[in-house]
C-alpha cells in the first residue's frame, strides 16, 4: 500500500502564483558551446545567417578555452555562423575614437548591416561613428558615410530609412539633437526632433539608448533619458516617446510610465507590440520590463522587478531578458529580494508572468551587469555582454540557447527517514530545484522495487519539503534509494537509506 503525502506550497509560492508555461514552452535553460569575447559585447545582429556582435574586445577564442588560448585577433566587431556558433571570416576592424561598437541592425533583405558607435574607422576606412556592411562580401558600404558629431547608440532601420540615437548633435555637419533619419545611401531626410532635459540627476546630458520603428504604423518610439521632445513641457514625456516616422513629431507621450531617475536602455517590437527595459538610478526605482501596443500606445503590461534591465527579445509569446534582477516578488511567478542576481529572465508576453527559465551569468568585467544585447537567430537566443561565466562555468562575453537539447539533471537531494507508527515509515526531503523544469518527479525505491512516484513544483527560493510515507510489516528493516527527473533528465541516485519500521 502506498500513501503519498499531500506538500502545501510556501505562502511565497501562493502569494506570487505558480509559473506554468504550457502555452509558452520556453528555450532550454543549457547553453549550446559558443565562442567567447576577451572583454565586452555591447550589440547583436542577425542577418542571413550570420550573427555579428560588436563591442569592446580585441579577440575572440574557442568554447571553453581559457584567456588566451587559440585567439583569433577581431578588432570590436566578430561574425559567426547562426547555427553552428562557428567564426566566420569577416572581421573588420573598428578603431579611433573610443573603438567601440555599441548599436547595429540589418537592413529588412539582410543586404546591409547598420553599425553605429564611437570609432574613427572602419575595416581600414575613414568613418564618422557610424558604417554599413555589405552582408554578402563583408566590405564596408562605399555610399553609407554620414559625418555624426558623438556616439551611435541604436539603430532601426526600414526598407528605406535608417534612424539612429545617441548622444550626437549633429549628421552631416546639420544639427540633429540624438536622434536622426537618413536614406539608405546616407542622405539626411528633413525628420528633426529636438531632445533636451535628462531624466538622471547625476548624468545631465540627454541621450537616446534605444529605437525601434513601425513601418505599418508609421511610427519610432525612442527612448533613453530626456525629460523634452520639441519643446514639449519639463516632464510632459520621460524617457520614451512615440513619434511621427516622416515628422518627428510627438504622437505618444506614454506619460507615468517611465519614472523620474529611470532610463530606457532596450527597445523592440514583433509588429504588434513593443517592449522595453528600462534601469532605475537609486533604490527602488523602475528597472523592469513593460510591454505596449504600438497602434495607439496603450500598456499592456508593466512588471516591477528591480534590477536594471539592459536587453529584451520577444520570441514565440516569451519575452526574453538580460537584466541583473534581483527582486520580483510583486510580478507572478517572481522571486523575492535576495543577494544572488538573476541575470537571464522569460516572461509570458500574455500576462507578464516569469515563466520557469533560470539560466544564469555571472556581472562579469565593466560595470559588472552581465547580459548587455540579445538577438534570436534561427531559433537561437545569442546573448553577449560582461559576464565572464553562465550556469557557473567559464564563459565569456557570449553565449546561446536553444529550445534543444535539454542535457541538465537536477541535483538529486539529501533525503532521511523515520518510523513514529508501527508499520509506517515516513521519508522526507527539501525539495530539489532546475533551471526550466517548474515541476519535477521524484522516484522513491524500496529494496530496488520502484514504489512511489511524486510531482512537485519548485524554484530555487521556493523549495518545499516533499514527504512520502509508506506502509510496511512493523519491524522490518528496508532499503530506500531517491533519484528525481525533469521529464527528459534523470538525477544519479541517492541512498542507500535503511530505515527499520515501529513494531
Amino acid at each position: 500500500m502506498l500513501v503519498a503525502a499531500v506538500v502545501a506550497l510556501s505562502p511565497l509560492a501562493l502569494a506570487t502564483g505558480p509559473a506554468h508555461a504550457a502555452d509558452e514552452p520556453t528555450l532550454t535553460a543549457d547553453p549550446l558551446s559558443t565562442w567567447q569575447t576577451d572583454g565586452i559585447v555591447w550589440t547583436l545582429a542577425y542577418a542571413e545567417g550570420v550573427v555579428y556582435a560588436g563591442g569592446t574586445f580585441e579577440h575572440i577564442r574557442p568554447p571553453g578555452a581559457a584567456p588566451g588560448t587559440g585567439e583569433l585577433p577581431r578588432k570590436n566587431f566578430a561574425a559567426f555562423d547562426a547555427v553552428t556558433g562557428e567564426p566566420l571570416p569577416c572581421a573588420p576592424a573598428f578603431t579611433g575614437g573610443v573603438e567601440t561598437v555599441r548599436a547595429m541592425k540589418a537592413s529588412p533583405d539582410g543586404s546591409v548591416l547598420y553599425i553605429g558607435g564611437s570609432f574613427g574607422s572602419a575595416g581600414g576606412v575613414g568613418r564618422s561613428n557610424t558604417a554599413a556592411l555589405d552582408t554578402a562580401d563583408c566590405t564596408i558600404d562605399d555610399a553609407w558615410k554620414p559625418a555624426v558629431s558623438s556616439v551611435v547608440r541604436a539603430i532601426d532601420v526600414t526598407d528605406t530609412t535608417v534612424y539612429i540615437g545617441g548622444q550626437f548633435t549633429t549628421v552631416q555637419g546639420e544639427t540633429r539633437e540624438r536622434v536622426a533619419a537618413l536614406t539608405r545611401d546616407g542622405r539626411l531626410l528633413p525628420f528633426n526632433v529636438t531632445v533636451r532635459g535628462s531624466s538622471i540627476s547625476n548624468d545631465p546630458t540627454p541621450g537616446i539608448n534605444a529605437i525601434t520603428v513601425s513601418p505599418e504604423h508609421g511610427k519610432v518610439v525612442i527612448g533613453g533619458r530626456f525629460t523634452s521632445i520639441n519643446g514639449s513641457l519639463l516632464n510632459s514625456v520621460h524617457g520614451l516617446v512615440g513619434l511621427d516616422a516622416t515628422t518627428g513629431e510627438i504622437v505618444n507621450r506614454f506619460t507615468g510610465w517611465i519614472p523620474r531617475r529611470s532610463a530606457v536602455k532596450s527597445l523592440v517590437n514583433d509588429g504588434t507590440n513593443f517592449y522595453l527595459g528600462a534601469e532605475g538610478t537609486g533604490g527602488g526605482v523602475f528597472d523592469g520590463r513593460v510591454a505596449g501596443r504600438l497602434s495607439d500606445g496603450a500598456m499592456l503590461w508593466k512588471d516591477t522587478c528591480l534590477g536594471a534591465t539592459q536587453a529584451v527579445v520577444p520570441y514565440r509569446g516569451v519575452l526574453y531578458s538580460g537584466s541583473h534582477a534581483h527582486d520580483c516578488s510583486q510580478t507572478p511567478g517572481g522571486f523575492p529580494e535576495h543577494q544572488n542576481r538573476q541575470h537571464l529572465l522569460a516572461q509570458s508576453i500574455a500576462d507578464e508572468t516569469i515563466l520557469t527559465w533560470f539560466p544564469d551569468t555571472n556581472g562579469g568585467i565593466g560595470e559588472k551587469l552581465g547580459p548587455r544585447a540579445m538577438v534570436m537567430a534561427d531559433g537561437i537566443l545569442w546573448t553577449g555582454g560582461e559576464f565572464t561565466a553562465v550556469n557557473d562555468a567559464p564563459q565569456q562575453g557570449l553565449t546561446r540557447f536553444a529550445a534543444a537539447p535539454d542535457t541538465g539533471a537536477p541535483l538529486v537531494p539529501a533525503f532521511s527517514g523515520t518510523s513514529d507508527a508501527p508499520g509506517k515509515i515516513t521519508l522526507s526531503w527539501r525539495a530539489a530545484w532546475d533551471r526550466d523544469d517548474g515541476v519535477l518527479t521524484y522516484l522513491v525505491r524500496r529494496d530496488g522495487v520502484l514504489v512511489a512516484t511524486l510531482d512537485r513544483e519548485s524554484r530555487s527560493w521556493d523549495r518545499p519539503t516533499v514527504t512520502f510515507t509508506d506502509t510496511v510489516a512493523p519491524g522490518a528493516t528496508h532499503r530506500y534509494s531517491l533519484e528525481v527527473t525533469d521529464g527528459t533528465n534523470l538525477s544519479s541516485r541517492n541512498g542507500p537509506l535503511y530505515v527499520t519500521a515501529a513494531d
